[in-house]
């Protein structure tokens, strides 16, 4: 069987050509992006070293505890980018981020209970790292779905509380047309694993020298790991923003409308 190459940092600065290739084409169609592509291509190589230098610390002293903590410092990232696509609607970024911390804690937790993963940092923290980013795609999606609805469909959902539905039951359908938008990418996803392309998972492992049975059973856990994620922190986001959205009264807050007009990155 032949050795598997590891690229070398000249192979990796090699790879800069393809973003090149990526600015040109961009500056050529006149896209008004190369400026953006270069800087987010430098800013991944920069992040992904920096992140790779603080793993093998991590790793090597940190322990568990480290782990642990660095699973929790991706899901307050997270609840700042999802919350962003949701600004408009009351305690946003707050809401996003129990989402996401709910949807990571049961999904990783469940994991380690069941036996799929091993409680080892070096394990926790890529396998977290998917939970906390798909999560977050799912919570940023419920938020943005249920922001727009409570904008457009207000004087559906206002009818429905003067038939005197409450709250809660006026807001059910809208509630569901956001959690189901947030299921659908993962599940398209799922369907088609492994037909239309190798997932990222799989073909590392796979890339590492990863028996191919093997790797699959890592992926078939990872893409169930996924399925939940979303589903909780979907879930959860739809629940806790339908709350923050109406007072004591039942009575639709208005949103703050000022804040979608920003355009301003949250990172």
């Amino acid at each position: 069987m032949t050795e598997l190459t590891v690229p070398s940092w000249g192979a990796v600065a090699a790879s800069l050509l393809l973003v090149a290739l990526t600015a040109l084409i961009a500056r050529h169609q006149r896209l008004h992006l190369t400026k953006e592509l270069v800087i987010a291509a430098g800013r991944a190589g920069l992040q992904l070293a920096a992140v790779g230098a603080v793993l093998v610390l991590l790793f090597q002293h940190a322990g568990l505890p480290g782990a642990l903590g660095w699973v929790a410092f991706m899901v307050v990232l997270g609840g700042q980018v999802a919350g962003y696509r949701g600004r408009a609607l009351p305690q946003a970024r707050t809401t996003a981020t129990i989402a996401i911390a709910t949807g990571t804690a049961i999904t990783l937790g469940s994991l380690v209970a069941l036996g799929a993963i091993s409680p080892q940092p070096r394990v926790l923290v890529p396998i977290g790292g998917m939970i906390v980013a798909t999560a977050m795609q799912a919570t940023a999606v419920s938020l943005h779905r249920v922001r727009q609805q409570a904008q457009s469909d207000r004087p559906a959902i206002e009818a429905r509380l003067a038939l005197g539905l409450s709250s809660r039951e006026a807001f059910l359908p809208f509630q569901r047309s956001a959690l189901r938008t947030a299921l659908l990418p993962t599940l398209d996803s799922t369907k088609v694993v492994g037909l239309i392309s190798l997932p990222e998972a799989m073909t590392g492992l796979i890339l590492a020298g990863v028996d191919p049975m093997t790797a699959i059973r890592y992926q078939i856990i990872v893409m169930y790991m996924l399925l939940a994620a979303t589903t909780i922190a979907a879930l959860t986001a739809t629940r806790l923003a339908e709350r923050a959205l109406f007072d004591n009264a039942h009575r639709l807050a208005p949103l703050d409308t000022s804040r979608v007009r920003s355009r301003r990155p949250v990172i």
